[in-house]
C-alpha cells in the first residue's frame, strides 16, 4: 500500500473511555472519544472501518486493550505497543496529545509490536496468574500467623520446616485449644517431629493469649478457604493445558519442574516458535545481564527484568529446586561451578534459571525429552615402551631422560653404576 495514502490510528486507553486520533500523510486528522462499553467499542469499530483505517496502535497498559483487540480482530492490523518504548519524555501530557503521539509513531513505523498470545495461551495464563495471586495471599497470611506466634514467644518455625504441614497444623490447633506441651507432643503424627521433644519444649514455653487465639483462628479459616480455591484453579489448569500435552511432557522431563511450573512456563512462553533462538527468548523474559559500555569499557550488571515477571519467578523456583537436590546432575554441576566462581548464590541461581529456559527452548524445538548425558570414564593409555612391571636398567633410564630434553653427565652414569 502507498504510504502516502495509508491511514493509521492511535488510541490512548483508560478504564472508562478511550481517545482515538486518526492521521495520514495527506493531512487527515480526526480525533474522537469513545466509551469503553459494548456500544462505545462498536461505535469505535464502525469509525475505524468507515474511514478505511489500516492500522491501530494502543499501549499495553493493564488489560484494557483486550476488549478492543477482540472487537477489532480481523478488521484492522492491531499493534500492541510497549508503554516503555513509546513513553512521553516531554513535560506536557494530555490524553489527546498521547493519542496523537501514538498515531505519529504508528504512521512512521516507530513501534515494535508486542506479542499477542493466542486465546488458548491467554486463558491458561490468566488462570496460572490467578493461582499465583492466591498463593501469595496465602503466604502473607501465614506470615501473619508466624508473627502472632512470635508475639507470644512461640518459635515453632525454628523447629519445624513447614509450620502448616500435617504436624505443624496439629501443633497450632492444639495450642489454640489450650493443650499442654506434654499433650501436644504425645499426639504429633510424625515420629520424626516427636523425636525433637527437647527442641519443641524449648520453642513452646508459653501459651497464647485470647487476642492471638482469635486472630490465628480467623487467619487459619482464610488459609483453608484460599487452599480450596487454589485446588479448584489447579483442576482448571489441568483442563486448559490439555491442548499442550506434548509440550507439557517435554518440559516435565527437565529436573526440578513440576506440573504447575510446567503449565506456567507454557502459559508465559506462548508459542516458542516466535523466538529465533534461545538467547532471544532469554532476552525477551529479562533473564540476561544488562550491559553498560562507556569509553570502550564494557560492564555487565543485574538482569534486565524485562518481560514477564511471572516467568522469571517460576524459573528461579525451578533453579532453587535443582540446587537443593542431592543428585549429581549436569544442571547441579553447572550451579556449583557458577557458585564457586562468583561466590554468590543468587547469581548462580539466576544463571541456572537462564540455562533451564534455554534447555527448554531447544527441547521444544527438537521435540525431545531431557536426558542426562552419559559420562564415560576412559582409562589412560600407557605407552607400550613403558611397562610398570618390567624393570629398566640404567641405560634405558638415561635414554628416556635424554629424550625428554635433560642433559645426563657421563660421570653421573658411572657413579650410578
Amino acid at each position: 500500500m502507498d504510504s502516502d495514502k495509508e491511514i493509521v490510528c492511535g488510541a490512548d486507553i483508560h478504564r472508562d473511555f478511550l481517545i482515538a486520533t486518526m492521521i495520514s500523510r495527506s493531512g487527515l486528522k480526526l480525533q474522537e472519544r469513545f466509551n469503553m462499553n459494548q456500544d462505545g467499542l462498536l461505535a469505535f469499530r464502525s469509525w475505524i472501518i468507515n474511514h478505511r483505517c489500516q492500522r491501530l496502535a494502543v499501549e499495553s497498559t493493564g488489560g484494557f486493550w483486550y476488549p478492543i483487540f477482540t472487537i477489532l480482530e480481523g478488521h484492522v492490523e492491531f499493534i500492541l505497543a510497549n508503554a516503555y518504548q513509546i513513553r512521553n519524555i516531554e513535560h506536557k501530557k494530555t490524553d489527546k496529545l498521547d493519542s496523537e503521539r501514538i498515531a505519529i509513531y504508528c504512521l512512521n513505523n516507530l513501534i515494535t509490536p508486542s506479542r499477542i498470545y493466542p486465546k488458548d495461551y491467554r486463558d491458561l495464563r490468566s488462570i496460572t496468574r490467578a493461582r499465583e495471586t492466591l498463593v501469595n495471599a496465602r503466604s502473607k497470611i501465614k506470615n501473619q500467623i508466624h508473627q502472632s506466634l512470635s508475639a507470644c514467644c512461640i518459635k515453632l518455625s525454628s523447629v519445624i520446616s513447614d509450620s502448616f504441614g500435617k504436624s505443624g497444623r496439629y501443633i497450632i490447633d492444639r495450642l489454640l485449644e489450650g493443650k499442654t506441651i506434654d499433650q501436644i507432643i504425645s499426639g504429633i503424627p510424625s515420629k520424626r517431629i516427636r523425636k525433637k521433644e527437647d527442641e519443641l519444649r524449648e520453642a513452646i514455653k508459653n501459651g497464647l493469649d485470647p487476642v492471638q487465639v482469635f486472630l490465628i483462628k480467623a487467619n487459619l479459616d482464610v488459609i483453608d478457604d484460599i487452599s480450596k480455591k487454589i485446588k479448584i484453579l489447579e483442576a482448571e489448569i489441568a483442563e486448559k493445558v490439555k491442548p499442550f500435552e506434548d509440550d507439557l511432557k517435554i518440559i516435565l522431563s527437565v529436573p526440578g519442574v513440576g506440573f504447575i511450573s510446567a503449565a506456567t512456563i507454557i502459559a508465559e512462553m506462548g508459542d516458542y516458535r516466535d523466538f529465533p533462538s534461545a538467547d532471544k527468548m532469554a532476552k525477551y523474559f529479562g533473564i540476561v545481564p544488562s550491559v553498560y559500555q562507556s569509553a570502550g569499557k564494557l560492564r555487565t550488571g543485574k538482569i534486565t527484568k524485562t518481560g514477564s515477571k511471572h516467568m522469571r519467578r517460576i524459573l528461579v523456583e525451578v533453579a532453587k529446586a535443582i540446587s537443593r537436590t542431592k543428585k549429581n546432575s549436569r544442571l547441579m554441576r553447572f550451579f556449583q561451578r557458577i557458585l564457586a566462581r562468583c561466590g554468590k548464590k543468587n547469581i548462580a541461581t539466576v544463571a541456572l534459571a537462564r540455562k533451564v529456559l534455554c534447555i527448554i527452548y531447544h527441547l521444544l524445538m527438537n521435540h525431545e525429552n531431557y536426558q542426562e548425558p552419559e559420562v564415560t570414564k576412559t582409562k589412560p593409555k600407557i605407552p607400550s615402551s613403558v611397562s610398570p612391571i618390567r624393570m629398566m636398567d640404567i641405560d634405558e633410564m638415561i635414554k628416556i631422560i635424554s629424550q625428554a630434553g635433560y642433559l645426563v653427565e657421563k660421570d653421573l652414569k658411572e657413579g650410578c653404576g
